[in-house]
């Protein structure tokens, strides 16, 4: 049998005294993992960055190669370095697995630990929506957020060209895809084991952190996704938007920076 450990392993964490330094850049994925830190009630600190003609600035390559957010560093008694973390699912999965084990569903259904097809539905959706948000979603946005890019600086002499291709990817592209998969995530919020208000139950899993900022980003630049057109998953936005762990991560950064925005 599997003995669920989650809870001894926080414990064990808790008690080696872990800091967690969260390098924050505007508009970007950062601000999920800050609600994710607040989630954790972690000690940790941020230290904020903005972006240059819309890219990351060089000093965030000084803590990872790459230079893309968001990244976090971890310091604790048992580690001589800092351990340091980028991509936001390996993030908020390491995050949960130390700090806020709750954040994750059970894993097997009692009777069947360890067994292949064991897995509860919420646990399968978790894992599911920790691949899905950065996946299959967000490559849609981006390219939304390229195709607006060309449409508002384009010389006003080959705007008819630029803009027939680019309307042509947001009608054969863009748009039938949005439908599909806010279809989908609408169904998936009616759908939510034992009655739950969130994407994997009754309560609050990393998942719904994960996904809060594609959604946060198409409720302002998808015009398929309206409340008309799909209330349950608007609502459900509204909804960990309203929570408190949330408010005070979006605080934490008006408070630092003198303002908030952290949608693409």
């Amino acid at each position: 049998m599997v003995r669920d450990t989650r809870d001894t392993e926080q414990s064990v964490v808790t008690e080696q005294k872990a800091k967690v330094t969260l390098y924050w850049l505007e508009k970007s994925r950062s601000q999920r993992i800050l609600w994710l830190l607040e989630e954790s009630k972690v000690n940790y600190e941020v230290k904020t960055y903005k972006r240059q003609r819309l890219l990351a600035p060089p000093e965030l390559k000084k803590i990872h190669p790459l230079g893309k957010a968001p990244i976090i560093s971890i310091e604790s008694e048992t580690t001589p370095e800092p351990i340091v973390l980028v991509e936001s699912g390996l993030v908020t999965e390491y995050l949960i697995d130390h700090f806020a084990p709750r954040l994750a569903p059970k894993r097997y259904a009692d009777g069947k630990e360890g067994q292949l097809g064991g897995e509860t539905e919420s646990w399968m959706r978790y894992r599911y929506y920790m691949n899905y948000a950065e996946g299959s979603l967000m490559p849609y946005l981006l390219i939304s957020l390229l195709v607006n890019g060309i449409k508002s600086n384009t010389p006003f002499f080959i705007k008819p060209i630029t803009n027939m291709i680019t309307g042509m990817i947001e009608s054969r592209v863009l748009v039938p895809n949005y439908k599909t998969h806010f279809d989908f995530l609408e169904s998936q919020i009616a759908s939510s084991p034992d009655g739950g208000e969130y994407l994997c139950g009754p309560e609050l899993s990393g998942a719904d952190i994960m996904m809060s900022f594609p959604l946060g980003v198409a409720k302002d630049r998808v015009p398929v996704f309206t409340q008309e057109n799909h209330p349950k998953l608007w609502a459900y936005v509204a909804r960990i938007e309203g929570l408190e762990a949330f408010k005070r991560a979006v605080q934490k950064i008006v408070d630092i920076d003198g303002t908030y925005d952290a949608t693409i």
